[in-house]
Formats: structure tokens, sequence, C-alpha cells
């Protein structure tokens, strides 16, 4: 089907937790990635911190040996405003203790479209171009 490139506007989402966070007996952080799976965002990448702290004050810190740390996880996801909205709305509730940032970027999409959402994007500015 060949290489489909597509740019423009989206919202990028990040959310800063701790690594022990749990959410029905799992890593939060893994209940939001099966999360934005359900709902089919266009993706997600879960980061683990080495270093940091956050409104408890306490440096947590992967420099000490400390089997019992809670490293800082940040959960990001760039995608459409429609997708983002939804996905908020699907996870309210989910967090206990953390922080959830927003914000405008522009993004440049290269794809092979093996995707379902891709090929109905590509339907849809085919048919916005006619």
């Amino acid at each position: 089907m060949g290489q489909f490139k597509f740019s423009g506007p989206a919202k990028r989402l990040r959310i800063f937790i701790g690594e022990r966070e749990k959410y029905r007996n799992i890593p939060l952080y893994h209940a939001l990635v099966l999360k934005a799976k359900e709902l089919d965002m266009a993706g997600v990448t879960v980061s683990k911190g080495i270093e940091g702290f956050g409104a408890n004050s306490r440096i947590v810190t992967s420099r000490i040996v400390d089997i019992s740390s809670d490293l800082p996880v940040i959960v990001e996801i760039v995608d459409s405003v429609e997708y983002i909205e939804k996905y908020l709305q699907a996870i309210d509730g989910m967090i206990n203790e953390g922080l959830i940032t927003m914000d405008d970027v522009e993004i440049i999409k290269y794809s092979n479209l093996t995707g379902e959402r891709l090929k109905r994007l590509k339907e849809n500015l085919e048919k916005e171009q006619k």
C-alpha cells in the first residue's frame, strides 16, 4: 500500500505517576496502556525516570540500591483532541495520585497504513481533498 505521511495539530497527554501505583492489582501504568489500546489510541509510551520527586517532596533515585523505591513513571500519548478527551473520561477514577499535563503539538506521522484507524484517516483526507 505504500507509505503514508500525515501532519497536523494534535494533543500530547503526559501522566506522571509512581511505579508502585496500582489499579485493580496491576501496575497503573500498564492499566493505562491497556485502556489506550482498548480505545484505539494512536500509541502510548511508558518511560521510567531515574530520579525525581513529587507531591511528597521525597527524592527517589535509581542510584541508591533500594528495593522499595517508587521511581517516577511517565505515560505519554499523542493523539487527536477527540481521542485524548475520550481517554481522559475513561481513566477518570483510575489515578489516585499523580499529575496530568496536556500540550498542543504539531505532528508528522509516517505509516505503512497497517492499522484500521490509519486507513480510515487516509480515506477521510482523500474525501476532503476532492
